[in-house]
C-alpha cells in the first residue's frame, strides 16, 4: 500500500477540522468543508504527480495540498449539501 494513501486522508481530516473551528465562515456544513477539504488535497497530490515543486512528509504533498484546500473553502457555503 502507497503511504500516500493512508496519509492525504489523515491528514486531510485534520485539516478539515481545523478549517472548521478556525476560519469564520457562516453557515458552514461540515460535510461540504470536508469535500472540499479532500479535494484540495486530491489536487496537492496531482501537483506531486506532476513533480512541481513541494514540501514533502514521507509520500504525502502537504504545502500544496493545504493551499489548495484553503483556497476551496470559501466554496462550502454554496455546496448545496441539505440534510432534512
Amino acid at each position: 500500500m502507497h503511504p500516500a494513501l493512508v496519509l492525504a486522508p489523515l491528514l486531510a481530516l485534520l485539516a478539515s477540522q481545523l478549517f472548521y473551528a478556525l476560519l469564520p465562515y457562516s453557515k458552514r456544513n461540515y460535510l461540504a468543508i470536508l469535500i472540499l477539504t479532500a479535494i484540495g488535497f486530491a489536487l496537492g497530490q496531482g501537483w506531486q504527480y506532476l513533480q512541481l515543486p513541494s514540501i514533502h512528509i514521507g509520500e504525502g504533498n502537504v504545502l500544496p495540498g493545504l493551499l489548495f484546500a484553503a483556497a476551496l473553502q470559501p466554496l462550502a457555503p454554496r455546496l448545496p449539501i441539505h440534510f432534512r
